[in-house]
């Protein structure tokens, strides 16, 4: 018999009851940084591999010593605690290092997207006033020197190939020669080698810090919808985060798995789901640099037997498509368990991935504010098609309604969505009244970090999205349309490999419905087709007004599909009369 309290936690939480065994409803959480996590693992595994990157292996007792040692180096750089180091790196042993020894010297990782334009980069230095930035040296050229804000007064020059094994190494420098790359010398910032700064001793350990509170990360988010802001993620925050990940997988081994981290480190999704739960876990990460080096990646998860592996929809797709996976000539069968983020898993591509590897492929969660993840399907099944699955241990969800985000909503009706818990953000860095929309206490005191999102939960306590809230088309009677109700639809036609929606005309009040369609490749579809298709699965009021044929679509590192650059696309086609791609105008 359940106790009065017990009952009460799960009438108020009814996803607990669906909790794969073994997996909690709270969690002690280490009272560690993330750095201490590391030291931890190290001692436990210290001839484990932490990390394989192109065959060379480095072992958790010397990842851990290298940290200290560059941690050592940016003390002499003069660097003090709570100063910002951004990291503008692909997925190598660097990077990894680097995130940690900024953290063992008590400073702020501030990561950047290794793809982003100067005028990113720069802003985003700016905004964090970044004291110190390492990047690799073959991307730093192509930005200019004149990428660098004057608050940084460090540029660490980190070189791949002291990454590679030695066969590897002396071609990688070879090739270098030739294309003469040289070191950018910026005004006013100092440069020096990651190599040389992490070849020297350590030095005197830093004071030692026990404040679970203070600033991680500045992880940029917004970048699907507007200008990005950071949020500030604390150690408390994603040692949390990383535990709960770590607890969901309750079926996997401590010191024993293989993670693939082909998703940028650098991305919030990646930080913690690969190289957070890896260190957490004892497990070893294959680093992988770039995700859309399709025949890489297979060979990566085939040669060192990967078992988890954290990816988006996108990328699933893509190996779900290649023809030596779909033929056999890829074994892929040491995958167990994987989880898609950044987007809608479409069923079609978590049936036929399970399918090709036998592994268990399933849908979560999160926002860069949440560490970033809140919720996830059981690795066990049960869940119904289409959800985001049960909020992670020690983390509570509630709907509110749409227009004010301040009333519960009735059960089985569409809310914002807003979470509590331990991986919530402490706010947005030097942006006072963003994090006063974003973080709101309700009547009992407790803060709620509203999401954007509008979803749905079912009587179990199942989670679906049904929407960003931006994102929701309206039209002058008050109709509103969901566009992930139409590009579901869209995505499960067998001609198409991608859609996306957004209301036309852009800004305006009265809004229908345009969709964006990439075809997959040989395939052939008329818009006739197209519409007769949505027309049978969709009332009549959601059919889109326009339907556009695409090549491909603009996407953000992650795979998720870029609503906003298709609403500044059809706003510039409006203001020239032209129609970029072949718009296809529907009249009904």
């Amino acid at each position: 018999m359940l106790d009065v309290t017990e009952q009460s936690a799960l009438a108020s939480r009814p996803w607990l009851r669906h909790y794969d065994p073994g997996v909690p409803a709270t969690l002690d959480y280490p009272p560690a940084r993330l750095d201490q996590l590391l030291r931890r693992t190290a001692d436990r595994y210290p001839d484990r591999s932490a990390l394989l990157f192109f065959g060379q292996r480095t072992s958790y007792r010397a990842l851990d010593r290298a940290v200290d040692r560059l941690a050592g180096g940016f003390r002499r750089l003069g660097l003090e605690p709570g100063e910002r180091v951004a990291l503008f790196m692909p997925n190598c042993p660097q990077l990894v290092a680097s995130y940690y020894a900024a953290w063992r010297a008590a400073c702020i990782a501030v990561p950047v997207n290794p793809r982003a334009a100067p005028s990113e980069l720069t802003r985003q230095l700016a905004d964090a006033g970044a004291s110190a930035a390492v990047v690799l040296d073959r991307l730093w050229p192509g930005l200019g020197g004149s990428a660098l804000p004057s608050t940084v007064r460090h540029l660490v020059v980190a070189d791949i190939a002291d990454d590679l094994p030695l066969v590897l190494r002396v071609g990688a420098r070879l090739g270098r020669r030739a294309r003469r790359i040289q070191r950018p010398a910026p005004g006013g910032a100092r440069v020096v080698s990651l190599g040389e700064l992490a070849r020297e001793p350590g030095g005197s350990a830093p004071p030692a810090r026990d404040d679970l509170d203070e600033p991680a990360v500045l992880l940029y988010t917004g970048g699907t919808t507007g200008l990005p802001k950071a949020a500030v993620l604390t150690h408390r925050n994603l040692v949390a985060n990383a535990c709960q990940l770590g607890a969901w997988a309750s079926t996997l081994d401590d010191g024993a798995e293989v993670m693939l981290s082909a998703l940028p480190l650098v991305h919030g999704y990646a930080m913690t789901a690969c190289m957070n739960v890896s260190v957490l876990r004892g497990w070893t990460q294959v680093l992988v640099p770039d995700p859309r080096d399709l025949g890489r990646l297979l060979a990566e998860i085939e040669r060192q037997r990967v078992t988890v592996f954290p990816g988006v929809p996108s990328l699933y797709a893509a190996i779900c498509s290649d023809q030596a996976v779909v033929t056999g000539r890829r074994d892929l069968h040491s995958i167990e368990a994987c989880i898609s983020g950044a987007a809608a898993l479409p069923a079609g591509v978590q049936v036929e991935f399970e399918w090709l590897t036998g592994g268990r492929l399933v849908e979560g969660y999160g926002l860069s504010e949440a560490s970033p993840a809140t919720h996830c399907n059981t690795f066990g099944g049960g869940g119904p098609s289409g959800s985001i699955g049960l909020p992670l241990p020690d983390t509570d969800c509630r709907l509110v309604d749409v227009d004010t985000e301040s009333r519960p909503v009735e059960p089985g009706s569409p809310g914002a969505l807003c979470v509590s818990g331990p991986q919530v953000m402490a706010g947005y860095w030097q942006r006072s009244d963003d994090t006063a929309q974003a973080l709101r206490r309700d009547e009992s005191g407790r803060t709620w970090l509203h999401t954007g999102d509008i979803a749905e939960m079912s009587a179990e306590g199942y989670f679906r999205i049904v929407d960003r809230k931006k994102d929701v088309i309206v039209a002058a009677g008050g109709l509103k349309v969901y566009p992930n109700e139409i590009e579901d639809v869209l995505s499960t036609h067998p001609k198409v490999r991608q859609a996306a929606v957004i209301g036309v005309p852009v800004g305006g009040v009265d809004q229908r419905a345009k969709a964006f369609v990439v075809l997959r490749t040989g395939a052939q579809a008329d818009l006739g087709e197209i519409l007769a298709f949505l027309h049978a699965r969709l009332a009549s009021y959601k059919v889109p007004k326009v339907v556009e044929f695409r090549a491909e679509l603009p996407l953000a590192f992650t795979g998720k599909v870029l609503r906003r650059v298709l609403a500044e696309q059809e706003q510039a086609a409006a203001a020239t009369g032209d129609r970029p791609g072949g718009g296809s105008p529907v009249n009904r």
